[in-house]
């Protein structure tokens, strides 16, 4: 029994001793307790949403005010027509328009009557309901004060659109968020684990005293993978547009072309983490914590971004798959062109040429 006690303490102590053990005990466990609770948020916070206020009387004013003051949403700006509608809805902020009608307060008092429109951006349905779902719980709270006070059955009669997706079909919002995820995991995770089993294995040395240059091995590495993924995306957007409807109202030329740029993104930092990981164990953790993870929670995919504690949402800006998600939700439902969406676009590019950079770097380091 001595002996036994004397050998658990010795692995107490080798546990203790590793670092990198220590992490994964005891870090990731509150990495991911910390993430989960404040990503997965249903709660409402700072939608921000367009006025069109063609009444402009004592009444619409006070509606605004209770939309704004309610800590829910914030007023992104005041239309002037019907037109500005859909650019507002093109710059990717607005989540939703409020129209209200002509001569509103005073239908209201006179007929006990009085129309509202809420157009809700629907590429994210899920999102879309709980907006449209809480302007209607204030309008209705206005409304039965005044009720209180007239003692008179008035009634406001909303009426709710919802742009980009008017069944609130998950499919739209799951399809570009399967394309994201698997780009990423066959990209980045499978490049890093490649490259770094040809290390774990002894063979990198091999190639690398091969007449090919070590641009071209890495270059030789990934191309396969480029190719394997773009097959991918194209197979998912046909299936998506055949088999669920998913519409593709852009340019598909266009949503290609990003396809690739997204690609290379994701292949660049497989490079980059096989430069820094020993062997296919490390590269796999790596891929998984510090990119499966983020594609998921921190994209915007599933859970909206706005909704998150700030320092959540800085560190979404450095997630490629949210700059992704953004484009091809532009291009697939929104039928968006370059114009409004090169500034993702160049994102995406920049971190691209960024990782390729730093890999190279390393990986000519490690040679020397």
């Amino acid at each position: 029994m001595k002996r036994f006690l004397g050998f658990v303490k010795k692995e107490f102590f080798h546990i203790f001793r590793d670092y990198r053990t220590m992490i994964v005990l005891f870090g990731l466990p509150v990495i991911q307790v910390l993430i989960f609770g404040y990503a997965i948020n249903t709660d409402l916070k700072d939608a921000h949403v367009a006025i069109l206020d063609n009444s402009k009387d004592q009444m619409t004013r006070q509606i605004t005010q209770k939309i704004v003051s309610s800590g829910y949403f914030m007023l992104g700006e005041n239309l002037n027509s019907t037109a500005d509608i859909e650019k507002s809805f093109r710059s990717g902020k607005i989540k939703e328009v409020i129209i209200f009608k002509e001569n509103f307060a005073r239908d209201y008092l006179k007929d006990g009557k009085a129309k509202i429109q809420l157009i809700a951006d629907a590429s994210d349905p899920n999102n879309a309901n709980l907006i449209v779902n809480y302007t209607l719980a204030i309008i209705n709270n206005y409304q039965m004060s005044l009720m209180k006070e007239f003692k008179i059955p008035f009634q406001i009669t909303p009426e709710v659109r919802m742009r980009y997706n008017p069944e609130l079909k998950s499919v739209f919002m799951f399809v570009p968020g399967i394309i994201t995820i698997l780009l990423m995991l066959v990209c980045a995770m499978m490049t890093s684990i490649s490259i770094a089993r040809e290390k774990e294995m002894g063979t990198m040395e091999i190639l690398l005293v091969s007449p090919l240059k070590p641009l071209q091995i890495l270059a030789g590495k990934v191309i396969p993978y480029v190719l394997l993924s773009f097959v991918n995306a194209i197979t998912i957007i046909l299936m998506g547009k055949w088999v669920f409807g998913m519409p593709v109202t852009g340019s598909y030329l266009l949503l290609l072309g990003v396809s690739i740029l997204f690609i290379i993104t994701a292949l660049s930092l497989g490079i980059f983490i096989s430069t820094v990981a020993n062997n296919q164990m490390t590269a796999m953790f790596i891929s998984l914590v510090g990119l499966f993870l983020p594609t998921i929670l921190l994209s915007g995919f599933i859970f909206p971004i706005e909704n998150m504690p700030v320092p959540l949402q800085i560190l979404s800006y450095i997630v490629p798959a949210k700059w992704f998600i953004i484009v091809i939700k532009s291009i697939m439902l929104k039928g968006l062109g370059v114009t409004y969406i090169w500034k993702e676009l160049c994102v995406l590019f920049g971190m691209a040429v960024f990782f390729i950079l730093i890999s190279m770097r390393k990986f000519k380091i490690r040679l020397e």
